[in-house]
């Protein structure tokens, strides 16, 4: 199974007008393939820039990123990024959405695969609307279900339900992790939601304020699906949170 990540000694930093601001300061992360991985830290820790790097639309300043044992040098249909804005086509349908986005196969086989991982993703029905169409969660799911059409080895996402109400925010997990069950892949999550990540990911990398190095990884060996009232999961939030210098009393 293809999507290994390693990082190694990874440092940014971006030009402003009063110098060189430091983001991240010498990280280095493995992810494993099929492993789901969340990342989470304070605001402007660099968690975005990250993920930039390691999906291929940023490069470091310093280090290296090695993807499957090769030098990473740009972006691939086989590292797909969910941005935390929609991204989708909104001139094109539903079902044109995906099937713009793959390339050399027959019409025919291009429509199956589209009403299949619509139907996987719950847009069964939905094939002819457009996203003016759709609601806030839907417009997540037709993300997703167009991320996944083209059979990457890596999903990167980005902040991906952080505009969505918690309900369905909650709702789209679940629906994330059926998926994943399905057909599973290498998934980066960038999150502000401890929460979140304790719910979704195998090992949480909590970072630091900027410049950004990793503090910490937690595993969660809790099997899917899991309780979030659990007295393990809430000892291991308590546990970040505190590490993300919140308290709780």
């Amino acid at each position: 199974m293809r999507g290994s990540i390693s990082a190694k000694g990874i440092y940014k930093s971006f030009a402003t007008r009063t110098g060189n601001l430091a983001v991240i300061d010498g990280i280095d992360l493995s992810v494993s393939s099929g492993e789901f991985v969340a990342l989470v830290g304070p605001s402007g820790s660099g968690k975005s820039t990250l993920l930039d790097i390691l999906s291929g639309f940023q490069r470091p300043d310093r280090g290296e990123v090695i993807v499957d044992g090769q030098t990473l040098e740009g972006p691939s249909p086989k590292r797909i990024l969910i941005p935390q804005n929609a991204s989708v086509f909104p001139w094109m349908s539903v079902q044109r959405n995906l099937t713009f986005v793959q390339n050399g196969l027959p019409n025919a086989e291009k429509i199956r695969l589209a009403l299949h991982y619509l139907g996987l993703v719950g847009l069964t029905d939905f094939e002819l609307a457009y996203p003016n169409e759709l609601s806030g969660g839907m417009l997540k799911r037709l993300e997703v279900a167009r991320a996944l059409v083209v059979k990457p080895d890596i999903l990167f996402m980005d902040e991906p339900f952080g505009s969505i109400d918690a309900l369905t925010r909650l709702k789209l997990r679940n629906e994330l992790l059926r998926v994943l069950s399905v057909e599973r892949h290498t998934v980066l999550l960038v999150t502000h939601d401890v929460e979140e990540a304790l719910h979704l990911a195998d090992r949480i990398v909590i970072m630091t304020p900027r410049p950004s190095r990793v503090h910490r990884v937690v595993e969660v060996r809790l099997p899917h699906p899991r309780a979030l009232a659990s007295v393990e999961l809430m000892r291991l939030k308590q546990e970040i949170l505190l590490d993300l210098g919140v308290e709780i009393e």
